[in-house]
């Protein structure tokens, strides 16, 4: 596998900066640390500090490390074949795991989260992005709507896709909007709600697709015979 050091120079950057900011702040942090918050923004668990590690492992360098080799073992090629607009999705999802890595550090470090909206806003940038990004996807088995409708059929795939786009765009608006004007406890559960319905709408639409496509196709050798 050949990496091309000087386009993924930056990311290694960008993974690095939660292990740095950790290292940086461990001899302040104490023995036990907020793992754990409410949408109250309360404490609800604690846990020693080493727990923390786990952190920028599991967001930005399990998710950049995912987005490194998919490429490679992916069947049909297809992720190759976006060329620079799976770079640019690899940056954007990254990036996002790291900032989220540096807030869960700083918080476990202050011991206060002043506002559980920064992340529904974060989280409603992040579906804003992918939103305008689905319809670039090509069919593969790793990122995207992967049923074995929209798997199976390349044209299901568009147009579920391009209906995903349009759905978690506009999810990703309410979310931001949900963010700014309401009560974190009511947006949290505006946020579920969202969230559940543009990853469930998608998948029920594939399947009636497929469906109809069989329906059309049993209509047509009926008509043969």
């Amino acid at each position: 596998m050949k990496i091309n050091l000087k386009t993924e120079f930056p990311l290694f950057i960008i993974v690095a900066l939660p292990f740095l900011y950790l290292a940086f702040i461990w001899n302040d942090l104490p023995k036990e640390v907020p793992l754990h918050w409410n949408i109250h923004g309360e404490i609800d668990r604690y846990g020693d500090k080493s727990e923390l590690w786990i952190v920028p492992f599991l967001l930005p360098l399990l998710t950049y490390g995912i987005f490194l080799i998919v490429p490679y073992i992916d069947p049909k090629q297809n992720l190759n074949k976006m060329g620079k607009k799976f770079n640019i999705l690899k940056f954007v999802l990254t990036a996002f795991m790291s900032v989220l890595a540096l807030y869960v550090l700083y918080v476990s470090k202050t011991q206060s989260m002043t506002s559980f909206n920064g992340i529904v806003i974060l989280i409603g940038a992040l579906y804003v992005i992918l939103g305008n990004y689905f319809k670039t996807l090509r069919a593969n088995y790793f990122i995207g709507i992967r049923t074995p409708w929209t798997l199976e059929d390349e044209d299901i795939w568009k147009k579920t896709h391009e209906m995903a786009g349009k759905l978690w765009f506009i999810g990703g608006m309410v979310i931001i909007l949900c963010g700014v004007l309401i009560d974190e406890s009511v947006s949290f559960k505006l946020f579920l709600g969202i969230t559940i319905m543009i990853t469930i709408i998608p998948v029920i639409s594939s399947y009636l697709q497929f469906r109809k496509k069989q329906s059309l196709k049993s209509n047509k050798e009926s008509n043969h015979e």
